[in-house]
């Protein structure tokens, strides 16, 4: 194993996923990579990895979905008052009506945040926000979605995972093609078109935030609706997962570009939110500030069977018996075998090989889930 790479294991790396760690470390300014419990393979770079060079910047360590991360926020009722297939329906109804897995009818879209008119480096990638405001609270496919939760004291959550959408994808491609040629693209910090990345990631996270911000205010008036319930303002936590910064690190002399992807800052006393499935329990937590893991901690269980394993070996019985008594469009239920909690790995073996780099606040137990497909 290099001496650049640290660990965080809840199972066995496997071939793959050693051979792609190896690639990422053969880079001359790589200085660390930190490796999570739920890393898993991922296009270039492994999810569930934190990536620190001293001038260098490798989009494909931040991943497509630049700025995608979590949101939770509290409400002033129990979950129990989801209790029937009729208030189970309201609200999936108002979901679908008012938060899009794909994208608003025109004219329906939230109000576009003043600060993403800030320009893009690119005059190609200004002109996709058009599609980026018909996208904006919208949920997107995949690993997606919005929870309704039960924590320990039978209080109601909500819990919402997405990310900057279509742009986060547009911006890693038009930038990937500024790179040099390598086995793992990269580019200077330092030069015009770091600097020109650096821009436009900045743009992507505040979108994503952005996103995940008009996700909630859209619920909130959906649960108002159907329950009467309101949010506790100050309970709101939002944490990204995907992104590059630059950030001192105690056991560094310099500044470092610590990327992040499919991983969490978790400095000290920092507020963060790993999901575990459909299915399974999700925490909320605080950082403990590991200086070995630069500071970061996993952002979910991460995936055990790729999406296409998943659909070939899980039965929608199987899921069915997984996420017994959950709220969720039992039409799609074929269609979400990808995402049925056995594709994923155990939360509770990943929290445990984290407790040096998170502590964990409370447990949420998931009551009700709106998913793409």
């Amino acid at each position: 194993m290099s001496a650049k790479r640290k660990v965080w294991l809840a199972h066995g790396l496997g071939d793959e996923v050693d051979r792609a760690l190896r690639r990422i470390e053969s880079l001359a300014d790589v200085v660390v990579v930190a490796v999570m419990p739920d890393v898993h393979l991922a296009s270039d770079v492994c999810i569930g990895t934190v990536t620190a060079t001293r001038d260098t910047l490798i989009p494909n360590a931040v991943g497509g979905d630049i700025g995608c991360g979590m949101c939770a926020l509290r409400f002033d009722l129990e979950a129990d008052r989801i209790d029937d297939r009729d208030t189970a329906a309201a609200i999936l109804a108002g979901l679908y009506d008012a938060v899009p897995i794909h994208r608003h009818r025109r004219g329906e879209e939230p109000a576009w945040p003043e600060a993403l008119d800030a320009p893009l480096s690119d005059a190609s990638l200004d002109s996709k926000k058009r599609d980026a405001r018909l996208q904006l609270g919208t949920v997107g496919r995949g690993n997606h979605f919005v929870e309704l939760q039960r924590d320990d004291e039978g209080a109601l959550w909500a819990m919402v995972h997405t990310g900057s959408r279509g742009m986060g994808q547009a911006i890693r491609e038009h930038h990937l093609h500024q790179c040099d040629e390598a086995s793992v693209r990269s580019m200077g910090a330092s030069s015009d078109e770091g600097r020109a990345y650096l821009q436009d990631v900045a743009w992507a996270r505040a979108y994503a935030k952005a996103n995940r911000a008009a996700i909630v205010d859209r619920l909130v008036t959906i649960l108002a609706d159907v329950l009467d319930a309101s949010p506790i303002p100050d309970t709101f936590v939002d944490a990204d997962h995907n992104h590059v910064q630059h950030e001192q690190h105690e056991q560094h002399a310099e500044p470092l570009w610590v990327h992040r992807k499919g991983a969490q800052s978790a400095r000290e006393g920092e507020a963060g939110i790993i999901p575990g499935s459909m299915g399974t329990a999700s925490y909320h937590v605080v950082g403990r500030g590991c200086a070995a893991a630069l500071c970061s901690s996993a952002h979910g269980a991460g995936r055990a069977l790729s999406r296409t394993e998943a659909r070939k070996s899980i039965s929608r019985r199987k899921l069915a018996a997984d996420t017994e008594g959950v709220w969720f469009d039992r039409r799609l239920m074929g269609k979400l075998r990808e995402e049925a909690p056995a594709a994923y790995k155990d939360i509770g073996a990943v929290m445990r090989a984290q407790r040096d780099l998170v502590r964990v606040v409370r447990e949420l137990r998931p009551v009700l889930v709106y998913k793409g497909a």
